[in-house]
């Protein structure tokens, strides 16, 4: 994961914040961009472990998942204002929050799957965006030691309401009633 400020390279403005015209001028490349703020973070295309994680929660989360909520696995955008795009590994959404393209309000669950490249991204400027914009429940997850560590937001700030490992049991019921194992999410990658 890098951070990128205004530069002179071609085709990357210079003097201001990138906004999410610039995002669609990225070229695609296997990254994924997204901007908080105004500074463009790119992140690396991700691994094994992580790709099985993202799926097997989004599979999961899907499967409890109440009418009026919906689960989309990344790539899917969470804009929120010209100079803020973010792209959640897995997010809930309500259904009257969605349009076409992307996510226009809150997710009502965030949740990142760390890359050894995103760790300081994922647990700084993402968290403090996704509390900015009132996210009620974050939730990053470790695949290298299987664990979830889950933020709920009390009083507009992001407080630690459960951190599972390895074999325990992560049963939450914001945004709905869920149970989850985090070894569980690697399959046979876990063995």
């Amino acid at each position: 994961m890098s951070v990128m400020t205004a530069t002179r390279s071609a085709g990357i403005p210079q003097g201001r914040p990138f906004t999410v015209d610039d995002l669609e001028a990225m070229p695609d490349d296997g990254n994924r961009y997204e901007l908080i703020d105004g500074m463009l973070v790119v992140s690396p295309a991700p691994g094994t472990r992580h790709q099985k994680i993202l799926f097997q929660l989004a599979v999961a989360l899907n499967a409890v998942c109440p009418n009026g909520l919906h689960v989309f696995p990344a790539p899917f955008a969470v804009r929120m204002t010209s100079t803020t795009e973010l792209q959640p590994d897995v997010l809930v959404a309500r259904e009257e929050d969605l349009t076409e393209k992307l996510l226009s309000a809150a997710p009502v669950l965030a949740v990142e799957v760390l890359l050894p490249s995103s760790v300081i991204n994922d647990l700084n400027n993402k968290k403090a965006a996704y509390e900015r914009m009132g996210v009620p429940s974050y939730w990053v997850v470790d695949p290298q030691a299987p664990s979830i560590v889950v933020f709920e937001l009390v009083d507009g700030r992001y407080e630690q309401a459960a951190e599972v490992k390895d074999s325990d049991v992560l049963s939450v019921e914001r945004p709905f009633p869920v149970r989850i194992v985090p070894r569980e999410l690697l399959g046979t990658l876990a063995s």
